[in-house]
């Protein structure tokens, strides 16, 4: 099922491998409003909510600027230091960013079917994930609670470059390290910018999940779901075999 001349796959994460919620504020935080607490900030929750929905808001606006990523380090640091009025310990942080984390990621889901696709195309493709994220150990934890890390060859993670998508380092790095040219991976996510204009731009080959076609992408580039994929390298392959074995007109 290898395309012609295509030998991996990168993957978008958080909305294309699985299901999200990007909210702040609807997967609940009670832990991490106990904890705050425990530290002596005096805040109600739902002041809780609003103070650290700011703090992402801030650096997500700073982040807007120029394509650079922020950690959840930072994040708590500022944080905690705004609402305790005093600069926070490493632990304190670590303890607030470990247990917001946890909370956050009650809101993720593992779709049925991903995991079969996965393990699928990795008999003739070669995978890897290129995602944006504020914690380093984020996603590989997720693949491997997926049981989908081994099927990996790299997960490279804007927060660790400093750059996130739709940036060209993080295509760059990623190639870079795959050792491969951008005529040799596909690319696919879910969002416009990130997952198909920036890919397309660093020289890959696109596919977008947009069942709803909000993006102006081709329908040959238009996934209903991440599990139409496998079809649409199977199209391309057999197209790109009709170009190949086509016999030029000449006169």
């Amino acid at each position: 099922m290898q395309s012609a001349g295509r030998t991996h796959i990168l993957f978008d994460f958080f909305g294309t491998l699985v299901d999200y919620s990007a909210s702040r504020t609807e997967q609940g935080y009670a832990g991490s409003h106990e904890l705050l607490r425990g530290l002596g900030a005096d805040l109600d929750y739902a002041d809780f909510l609003t103070a650290i929905s700011g703090t992402m808001t801030a650096f997500d606006r700073r982040s807007d600027r120029d394509d650079s990523e922020f950690s959840m380090t930072e994040v708590g640091t500022a944080f905690l230091a705004d609402v305790l009025d005093r600069r926070p310990a490493a632990d304190e942080v670590d303890a607030f960013v470990t247990e917001y984390i946890r909370e956050w990621n009650t809101g993720v889901r593992y779709p049925t079917g991903v995991a079969e696709l996965v393990r699928d195309l990795h008999r003739d493709h070669r995978l890897a994930v290129v995602t944006n994220t504020h914690q380093p150990d984020l996603v590989p934890n997720h693949l491997t609670a997926m049981g989908l890390r081994p099927y990996f060859d790299a997960v490279v993670t804007s927060v660790e470059l400093g750059w996130r998508k739709p940036h060209p380092r993080i295509y760059a790095a990623a190639l870079d390290l795959l050792g491969i040219d951008a005529e040799s991976a596909v690319f696919v996510g879910d969002t416009y910018q990130p997952d198909f204009v920036g890919p397309e731009q660093a020289g890959m080959t696109a596919y977008l999940i947009d069942p709803e076609h909000r993006s102006a992408v081709p329908d040959a580039r238009r996934l209903g779901s991440i599990l139409d994929l496998p079809n649409r390298l199977r199209i391309e392959q057999a197209d790109d075999g009709q170009l190949a074995g086509s016999t030029p007109v000449t006169g």
